[in-house]
Order: structure tokens, then C-alpha cells, then sequence
């Protein structure tokens, strides 16, 4: 089975941030939903978990940031393309989220951008060609 990773993220609005997870193209997965927390999913492996702030505390019992003036995580999805990326950050805007609290990324052989969900949550977005990027390798190695 391979490994899956579930991201949980508490938000002060559960249906605006289910709404905005699936605006960006994420599908609920109503089994593990309710009122207090929307199982949000991006691939077979790669599931977000929001969370009342109220369910959160029931995890940890440390106190909870306030993700739009602290730091917390950055997380960060594989895209296809650039294009992707921009259709992504594009989504997430729409959605009610900011685009580009990080700064853009564009190296040729690598690009990304990212995007704050409502409750301040910051995704990055990112392309890699492999092949140029492990033909640059060598290069990097010798400077």
C-alpha cells in the first residue's frame, strides 16, 4: 500500500473552506465528514483534513495559530506543468484565497507559485522537469 498523507488544517469556517478546497478542485469524501470536519482529497494519497478549531484542540493541546500572522507549515503540491501551477493559483483566487504570498519561483527547469487558503493556509504549487533538472545537477556540483 503506498503511503498517504493527510494534512489537517484547522479553519474558522468549515462550509467556506470546504467550498473553497473543492473550488481548487479537491473532492469531499463524505464518509469522513461532518460537522466538524470535511475529508478533502487531492489524489489517492494526498487527503486535507479540515478541521473545526474546536475538533483540532482535540488532537494537541497546544494552542492553535492564527495562520494568517504566524507561520504554521508550508505545503506544497506537484503540478504537471506550468501551466498547471498558474491554473492552480488561478482556482485558488476564484476560490476566495490570496495568490502568491511567497514569492513566484522560476529557475527553467523548475517553476512555482503559491496561494493562501482563507484561513491563511500557504500551498505552493510546483513543476519540475526532472530530466533538466538532473541534467543541471552535474553543473551545480562543479561551480
Amino acid at each position: 500500500m503506498a503511503k498517504m498523507i493527510f494534512v489537517n488544517l484547522p479553519v474558522t469556517d468549515l462550509p467556506r473552506a470546504t467550498a473553497f478546497y473543492e473550488a481548487i478542485g479537491a473532492q469531499k469524501n463524505e464518509m469522513f465528514c461532518d460537522g466538524t470536519a470535511s475529508c478533502m482529497v487531492f489524489s489517492d494519497t494526498i487527503h486535507a483534513m479540515l478541521l473545526t478549531h474546536e475538533k483540532f484542540s482535540q488532537f494537541t493541546s497546544k494552542k492553535i495559530v492564527d495562520a494568517k500572522t504566524s507561520s504554521e507549515v508550508l505545503i506544497c503540491l506537484s503540478a504537471d506543468s506550468r501551466d498547471d501551477v498558474d491554473a492552480l493559483v488561478n482556482k485558488a483566487t476564484k476560490g476566495g484565497g490570496g495568490a502568491d504570498p511567497c514569492p513566484k519561483q522560476d529557475y527553467g527547469f523548475m517553476y512555482g507559485r503559491s496561494f493562501e487558503d482563507p484561513d491563511g493556509h500557504i500551498w505552493e504549487v510546483v513543476w519540475m522537469d526532472m530530466a533538466a533538472a538532473m541534467a543541471a545537477q552535474p553543473a551545480a556540483a562543479d561551480a
